[in-house]
């Protein structure tokens, strides 16, 4: 049975966390991949970023429906929501606007299993990761190759 380390691409584009909205987005253009690992100053995977992580900084912000009883503000919605979307808006580094912990998989893995993780977790690429260290990602398109095998 195939394995994760047996599909996996190992020449991986990454970012650090402290990687500047703009560069980012010079990165995504130049190696025309859609998701990428964010990596800490020491290379340990602390989240992924996507193209739709960077396209949802121009979304215009909705503002919570709020009702003001007395002195108390009182949200009809998640403020926590509302705190996050405002955060990600604002954002000025790869870091902040990432996915920390994401879904990952093994070397062993096998492929069944990493197509049941992104389809579970609405993902399109999962790294490989072993000891903390960033080994590779499976794609997509690295499941749909191995199925010409």
């Amino acid at each position: 049975m195939l394995t994760a380390r047996d599909i996996m691409t190992t020449e991986v584009h990454s970012v650090l966390e402290d990687t500047d909205i703009k560069e980012l987005a010079k990165r995504f253009v130049a190696s025309q991949v859609t998701a990428m690992p964010v990596l800490d100053a020491a290379g340990k995977l602390v989240g992924m970023v996507s193209q739709t992580d960077l396209v949802e900084q121009d979304k215009p912000l909705h503002i919570p429906t709020v009702i003001s009883l007395f002195d108390w503000v009182i949200y009809l919605e998640s403020e926590k929501s509302f705190q996050d979307q405002v955060e990600k808006v604002t954002a000025r580094k790869a870091g902040d606007i990432c996915t920390r912990e994401p879904v990952t998989c093994s070397p062993e893995t096998p492929l069944n299993e990493i197509a049941r993780l992104m389809v579970d977790n609405k993902v399109h690429l999962v790294p490989v990761v072993e000891e903390n260290q960033l080994l590779g990602v499976v794609a997509r398109l690295d499941l749909i190759r191995s199925m010409g095998d």
